[in-house]
């Protein structure tokens, strides 16, 4: 089972990740594209880093919008280092905010 993070942890890794936040208990951020295309592009780009860890997110996509949320199921919905680290990832990938 997967260990949650401590608020202090959390928020000292939101400071290295400009545009998260964590909203109940989740970590969470909006991504606007210029299209669906792009949005979808995105998507499908961090799919393949979530399936690499085996940590998939629960996202919404509206056109040109995607909002991500991240915690781990096995740690009773919590944060953990591993949500940190996919967001890391997905903020790497982002050519957007």
């Amino acid at each position: 089972m997967a260990t949650p993070l401590t608020p202090a942890k959390i928020t000292a890794a939101l400071a290295a990740l400009p545009g998260w936040t964590c909203k109940r208990d989740a970590l969470e951020k909006a991504f606007k594209f210029g299209s669906f295309r792009e949005a979808m592009s995105f998507m499908v780009r961090v799919s393949f880093e979530a399936e690499a860890m085996d940590h998939h997110p629960d996202w919404t996509n509206v056109y040109n919008r995607v909002v991500i949320r991240l915690n781990t199921h096995d740690a009773g919905g919590k944060v953990t280092a591993k949500d940190i680290e996919l967001a890391r990832k997905i903020s790497a990938i982002s050519w957007v905010g």
